[in-house]
């Protein structure tokens, strides 16, 4: 089996797999109770505070855990808005989000906030120019991501920030970091922003956990309420398991970061290289994350090929998992004609991706595209 589709999940990794099956095994408490088991369950979770915190320069009491990156962007848009957004009434994002933050964009829009959604620019890129210029007095939020889930690229967000906090002190900056943490380099503070949505699985960690980071005095309003967990912030007995999962995830994969990027550097040079020779178009920027490249392939559909690759066990994507199959909006934004986005995939490695995988790949997208019946354009 040849896996390039990590940008959906990846694999646990066996610190993963061990933390949850020890915290289900002996502590299984809840957290919030006060006896020994309970306190056992309680302090893996504060284990995996102090872990994700330090990976991003914070403090502990900076995590909020949640279902997973979904409810950490729709935490992250409705909570700052119920409370940043009473007087100032603009949200600023991107065209190219995930669905979990521009869904709930196009919502409180419907509730009477303004909403700009930022597209690139003629050649392609969102500029920190078109971020910053989009912001003024009225804005109570800027919610961008740092690296673009379906062709890898990393928007300019670090000089961005930097330029709005200075210009609009009371602005709150918000980074979607699913597509880089754990993969790039980088600290809250480097980034400048306030709040920081992280899931787990992205980085062989466990489905159905993620975080919000939340500069420490920032204020936000609870999407869920209950018993309290989390001082308030996010209701619901804390799934001890899934959450010393990740803590033991980020815990592994904060001392191999640098070797993993560099593989992934190499990985990247070598596939932009194989799909050339067979005649591919890479959509990806060579600047973006090298752990993700989309290319189009020869008009050939994407979901066809995508299944005549199935057939010989490699599994790539024809998009964002969270798509479904639908028509990629980002792609679109991105400037790809619907023609050049109807026959991409997206290819996204892990430690694990060798370059005979890729080779396997090349030879698997070449067959397709001497057996399979090309796009009608």
């Amino acid at each position: 089996m040849i896996y390039l589709d990590n940008a959906a999940t990846t694999k646990p990794c066996a610190e993963a797999i061990a933390g949850s099956a020890y915290a289900m095994t002996h502590a299984f408490g809840n957290p919030s109770s006060l006896h020994k088991l309970g306190i056992r369950a309680e302090e893996l979770v504060e284990f995996s505070k102090e872990k994700i915190a330090a990976a991003l320069g914070g403090l502990s009491r900076e995590i909020i855990f949640t279902s997973g990156a979904t409810e950490a962007n729709n935490l992250a848009l409705f909570g700052l808005s119920g409370v940043y957004g009473r007087r100032r009434r603009k949200i600023v994002t991107t065209a190219v989000e995930h669905p979990s933050v521009a869904e709930p964009a196009k919502k409180l829009r419907e509730q009477g906030f303004e909403v700009v959604f930022v597209s690139p620019g003629a050649d392609g890129n969102i500029g920190e120019d078109d971020l910053v210029g989009a912001v003024d007095e009225n804005t109570c939020l800027v919610s961008a991501m740092y690296v673009n889930n379906e062709t890898g690229h990393i928007l300019p967000i670090e000089g961005a920030f930097a330029r709005i906090k200075k210009l609009y002190p009371e602005c709150i900056l918000h980074t979607d970091c699913v597509q880089a943490f754990m993969k790039l380099p980088f600290k809250a503070k480097s980034l400048g922003a306030d709040a920081i949505s992280l899931s787990a699985h992205k980085i062989h960690g466990p489905k159905g956990v993620g975080a919000l980071w939340l500069k420490n005095g920032l204020r936000i309003s609870p999407q869920l309420l209950g018993g309290g967990q989390q001082n308030g912030l996010r209701s619901g007995t804390e799934a001890v398991p899934l959450i010393y999962s990740f803590g033991k995830t980020v815990e592994a994969m904060s001392k191999t970061l640098p070797e993993r990027l560099a593989h992934a550097e190499d990985i990247a040079e070598y596939c932009r290289k194989r799909l050339s020779e067979i005649g591919a178009a890479i959509n990806s920027p060579e600047e973006g994350s090298p752990y993700i490249i989309s290319a189009s392939v020869g008009g050939l559909k994407s979901e066809t090929l995508l299944h005549f690759l199935e057939q010989q066990e490699i599994y790539v994507s024809s998009g964002s998992a969270c798509s479904r199959g639908k028509k990629s909006g980002v792609l679109k934004a991105f400037g790809l004609p619907d023609a050049v986005s109807d026959s991409t995939v997206r290819i996204s490695t892990s430690v694990s991706t060798t370059r005979e995988d890729i080779d396997a790949l090349a030879s698997g997208i070449d067959s397709a595209l001497k057996t399979l019946v090309k796009i009608k354009r």
